[in-house]
Parts: structure tokens; C-alpha cells; sequence
């Protein structure tokens, strides 16, 4: 039933995703720039690396993109890269959101996506994110043109 004020909105997709903190600081280690060059945006890696505990919050953000991912039900690969998907933190609230690339951005409008909601939580040994894609608002992405 819709309430007055409110736009039906549509579930297009879930994802979830688990990271074991400790093994994600052990491929830290080993790999460093090369790994993370290859999977987060400079801003990601500014935001990690300027934290007490870096490898948790780049833990937190490849469940992200991996929760993002499966939500598309495209997986990381052609359709949708790694760098596709960048955390980004809500400058007020501190709250997580994703950004999209151009090549994002075309998926989400060939899929009728409009928004892209996450959320994270961590403990000392995992970090956990989900995502849901939802349809049926305004949208949040521009299929062309700048970032938001």
C-alpha cells in the first residue's frame, strides 16, 4: 500500500559479504601498493592508511565492493571492476556510501538501479558490509557526466 508522500520503491538486489580481518592484513603485508592500487581508489587508500588499524577498514571496504557486486549479481570481473566501486564516508554523518564510476553508473541505469545502500560493521576479527540496489526513486547516479 503507498502512503501519501512516499514513491514506491523496488528491492533490484542484496549482497553480503564477510572478510577475515587477520587474513586481509596478512595479503597487506605481503603485496602492499601493488594490491592496493589494483582495488581501491586514492581516496579509499588516503582514508585507510590515516587510521590506527588501516587493514581493518580496507577489510571493511573490499566486503563493500564484493557486497556491491554480488547485490549486481555480476560478481568483480568485465561488467564490474574493483575500482568500479569506491567507499566513500558522508562528510556530516561519517555514514558509508558508494560511489560509482562512469562504467558503474551505466550497469546501475541499464539494471534500473537508483540507489546503491550500504552498511558495515567490524569486530576484531571480521569486517562485514551488505548492500542493497533499490529502483524506483530518483536516482542517485548519472549515467553520464561527473561524480557525485
Amino acid at each position: 500500500m503507498r502512503e501519501a508522500g512516499f514513491d514506491a520503491v523496488s528491492v533490484i538486489g542484496t549482497g553480503i559479504d564477510l572478510v577475515e580481518i587477520a587474513r586481509f592484513r596478512e595479503t597487506l603485508a605481503r603485496w602492499d601498493a601493488r594490491f592496493k592500487d589494483r582495488l581501491f581508489s586514492p581516496g579509499e587508500q588516503a582514508y585507510c592508511d590515516a587510521t590506527a588499524a588501516p587493514w581493518m577498514h580496507y577489510a571493511a571496504r573490499f566486503a563493500v565492493k564484493e557486497a556491491v557486486a554480488k547485490a549486481f549479481q555480476t560478481g568483480i570481473g568485465s561488467r564490474l571492476s574493483w575500482l568500479d566501486i569506491e567507499v566513500v564516508r558522508d562528510p556530516e554523518s561519517g555514514a558509508p556510501s558508494v560511489r560509482l564510476s562512469e562504467n558503474g553508473r551505466l550497469l546501475a541505469a541499464s539494471r534500473g538501479v537508483s540507489r546503491v545502500m550500504v552498511s558495515i560493521s567490524h569486530t576484531a576479527h571480521y569486517a562485514v558490509a551488505q548492500a542493497i540496489l533499490t529502483g524506483g526513486e530518483d536516482c542517485e547516479f548519472e549515467p553520464r557526466g561527473g561524480s557525485r
